[in-house]
């Protein structure tokens, strides 16, 4: 329910947690959460992104777009939904981007503690040959900056097997990390390629990276270019 007594903010990150739909404040429209960063004030007056939807105090949420988070700092929107005087950071869309790649390396690191990530070329094209049960294949990982060919040659065995989520899907590949965010993760060097086996740790690293890809690329697509424009137009 979005009948909120101020709906650029919310309650707090414990008393609103079955919210599935939030109000980004730059473009006013209405977003599954999953598509939006909410954003907190710290006990210094910095207002910071809660990029684990965790911190305590009230939430402004944005739309999940460095040009949508550059365009409120730029326009001193959360001045404005805060309501009081805060510290914004001109680097805030930046720092953000880093707060968001840095929570995926996170979550990829407890995957590979809780067994469910294959690293290394060889054993991710074993890997994709196995078509279902516990060790099916429920991501294809490429650093962000590897090289074309390895990525090709997996990308192609890949399309010959099935996702764990359904017969007829392909298995989601994600590039949101480099090699050395990958080597930091999984503890080891020279990671280029990698593979997430079913689980919950690895769900909670597919979640978090994919918002960090849209963060990165949301500017380009139809969607996130009317949030920009509508707020341009305020």
């Amino acid at each position: 329910m979005l009948a909120f007594a101020d709906p650029d903010l919310d309650n707090g990150p414990r008393t609103e947690k079955s919210a599935t739909l939030r109000m980004c404040a730059v473009s006013r429209e209405v977003r599954p959460v999953d598509e939006l960063i909410r954003f907190v004030v710290s006990p210094t007056g910095e207002v910071m992104a809660d990029v684990k939807r965790k911190l305590p105090g009230r939430g402004m949420w944005i739309s999940a777009s460095r040009q949508v988070v550059a365009e409120a700092v730029r326009r001193h929107q959360f001045g404005r939904a805060f309501k009081r005087e805060v510290r914004v950071a001109p680097s805030l869309a930046a720092d953000t981007e880093a707060l968001l790649a840095r929570s995926a390396v996170e979550a990829l690191a407890i995957a590979a503690k809780a067994g469910q990530v294959i690293s290394g070329f060889s054993k991710v094209e074993a890997a994709l040959q196995i078509r279902q049960g516990r060790n099916a294949i429920a991501a294809l990982i490429h650093a962000a900056d590897g090289a074309a060919d390895g990525i090709r040659k997996l990308d192609a065995v890949a399309r010959q097997n099935p996702a764990i989520y359904g017969e007829s899907e392909e298995i989601p590949t994600l590039m949101a990390l480099t090699s050395a965010e990958l080597d930091l993760a999984l503890g080891r060097s020279n990671v280029v390629h990698a593979a997430l086996l079913a689980g919950p740790a690895s769900r909670t690293f597919l979640s978090r990276s994919q918002i960090l890809v849209r963060y990165r690329s949301a500017d380009d697509d139809r969607t996130a270019g009317t949030a920009a424009r509508n707020s341009n137009s305020k």
